[in-house]
């Protein structure tokens, strides 16, 4: 089961993905990772979620800081 946080950051990469009209096989390619990975964590039926690493390329890829996936007060 995904926490609060996990759902929080992987709505924001999503939301970003999205906004820049990428596809979650251009995300997983440009991530190295699975196409499954991206539907799972973006699944609520999975415990599949992004890491610190994960979010540090992600940022990266999409053109934005680690700390815009994250919320600005704990959850």
């Amino acid at each position: 089961m995904k926490s609060e946080i996990d759902n929080y950051v992987i709505n924001k990469v999503r939301e970003r993905r999205i906004e820049l009209n990428m596809s979650q096989a251009a995300l997983a390619n440009e991530l190295d990772v699975s196409l499954s990975f991206i539907g799972k964590a973006e699944s609520g039926r999975y415990a599949t979620h992004y890491n610190i690493k994960h979010l540090n390329l992600l940022a990266i890829i999409l053109k934005c800081s680690p700390q815009d996936f994250l919320p600005k007060k704990p959850l």
